[in-house]
């Protein structure tokens, strides 16, 4: 059986993408490359003149810098953004049927949510303590670990901040927000939080008196004689911590209960093609389901987010645009662009402007209708799909998204990436067979056979949504085999270091 060599992804493209290596002069249904394009890489289907739109997936990816000729390699040397974002028609929301799969096995907590995983964290408040956190969950995971096999490990959720920022703003009020919702995140059955004690970031913000009380800790390195003795009784307080966490067990939970981030990174010409639709499509299904499902990254949403906001309430609409302008502004206050996008990787895999970038990052999101936008870490309040404001770079974002409450992360890589996102178990998703094959201990879902078998988008993303309700269910990701979590976790610094 022979599967196709080049795709068009919507009949008003400018461009074909070539999905095998297209010698010059080689014909391809009527289509002859006048020069070497590399897979992943854009032909011109018809001579494009200069100043002219360059469409991709039916929307405008670019104007012609100099006339293309029919055939041509369409990239960067004949590329240039349009004046604004030269927005095209977005298509409408919707959703597909509910898949018949609509449950997993997860560990319900006194206060009704639903975690995948059961963690016990080791939280620092500050920089200063993030050594002796690194220390207690290292003893804690050879002296206690072995006597509570019911729980997944002691999870240490260190940083470089909390100190020499200032007390109050936009840096501090995120920084509070992430630790808060990683504190309350359904996916640890307990928590221990670290202080040095003369920090900004104090413990006393992060105090607690409900049903977590017996599962709840803290304490200042300062109060207990120094760094040695802060892990000696740490361990005495993470005993019965440990014990109680252990009694919870996995029982059946509807599909409503899972929050899904979704992310992608080191992406390629293949990436808005074959993982973030099909990523697209699981997350339809999930939210067809009643569950919900977080898209982030704005910087990478620029010059596509009326893909977004034609889906949502004016008042939603509203708060992207608002995200998208205070991005600009941010970019430029620090002496950088929104336009200086994509990475020298993604060129190099065959991305040519933002927005092309833009509009395969947007194809995560699907076509559910969008229920809300949330700042950076805030706690997501109602189910389907939403937005998440973060900054594109990958652990920061994902950081954002597991404390607004994923509880599990799908991570779409057309270039290779290695990430996890400690308490959330995280499916790692190639956009090429390619790269499966080079990198198979990080990739657990090989989204290539859309390009090279002809599976239709519909077929993986169904691949996707029941890897992602086994995954949920207990089943180890490549990531979590090799034991990433221990250092991704980066929360987003806004604002001057003091």
């Amino acid at each position: 059986m022979t599967y196709p060599r080049m795709m068009v992804l919507d009949p008003s493209d400018s461009v074909a993408v070539a999905l095998t290596p297209w010698p010059a002069g080689e014909d391809r249904d009527g289509l002859v490359a006048a020069e070497d394009i590399d897979r992943g890489h854009k032909i011109a289907r018809h001579d494009i003149p200069q100043g002219q739109p360059i469409l991709k997936y039916g929307q405008v990816m670019a104007i012609a810098s100099r006339d293309i000729a029919r055939g041509a390699h369409v990239h960067v040397q004949n590329c240039a953004l349009p004046e604004g974002t030269a927005a095209m028609s977005a298509v409408g929301a919707r959703l597909p049927e509910p898949p018949a799969r609509r449950s997993f096995m997860g560990y319900l907590r006194p206060n009704g949510r639903v975690g995948t995983r059961n963690y016990v964290g080791v939280m620092a408040s500050v920089n200063c303590s993030s050594t002796v956190c690194n220390a207690i969950a290292a003893e804690a995971n050879r002296t206690l670990l072995p006597l509570f096999p019911g729980i997944d490990g002691f999870a240490p959720i260190v940083h470089d901040q909390g100190c020499g920022m200032a007390n109050q703003g936009e840096g501090f009020d995120a920084l509070v927000r992430t630790l808060k919702g990683y504190r309350d995140h359904p996916n640890f059955g307990g928590v221990l939080i670290i202080g040095l004690g003369c920090e900004v970031n104090q413990l006393t913000l992060y105090a607690r008196n409900d049903w977590t009380s017996e599962r709840f800790r803290c304490f200042n390195i300062q109060e207990v004689g120094g760094s040695r003795s802060a892990v000696t009784r740490a361990v005495e307080l993470l005993r019965p911590i440990a014990r109680a966490a252990d009694m919870d067990r996995r029982i059946e939970q509807p599909v409503s209960e899972l929050v899904l981030g979704m992310q992608c990174g080191g992406s390629d010409g293949f990436s808005g093609i074959t993982a973030n639709p099909a990523l697209g499509v699981a997350s339809d299904l999930l939210v067809a389901a009643g569950g919900t499902s977080i898209l982030s990254e704005t910087p990478e949403i620029y010059g596509a987010e009326h893909l977004l906001t034609a889906r949502a309430t004016p008042e939603t609409a509203a708060r992207i645009d608002g995200m998208i302008d205070w991005w600009r502004d941010y970019a430029a206050k620090n002496g950088a662009s929104l336009d200086n996008n994509p990475s020298p990787g993604n060129k190099k895999g065959g991305l040519t402007t933002i927005l092309e970038k833009s509009l395969g990052a947007v194809a995560k999101g699907g076509l559910a209708p969008l229920s809300g936008a949330f700042a950076y870490a805030e706690r997501i309040d109602r189910r389907g799909f939403v937005y998440m404001d973060s900054p594109g770079y990958d652990p920061v974002a994902a950081t954002g998204q597991v404390a607004s409450g994923a509880n599990i992360i799908a991570f779409t890589t057309g270039r290779g990436s290695c990430f996890g996102a400690k308490p959330a178990p995280s499916l790692k998703l190639s956009s090429n067979s390619d790269l499966a094959r080079s990198m198979p201990e990080d990739i657990d879902i090989d989204c290539g056979p859309v390009v090279d078998e002809g599976l239709s988008l519909p077929q993986m993303g169904m691949r996707i949504y029941d890897a992602i309700l086994d995954a949920a269910s207990g089943s180890r990701t490549a990531s979590e085999e090799f034991g990433y979590g221990d250092n991704e976790f980066v929360p987003w610094k806004i604002g001057a270091v003091l």
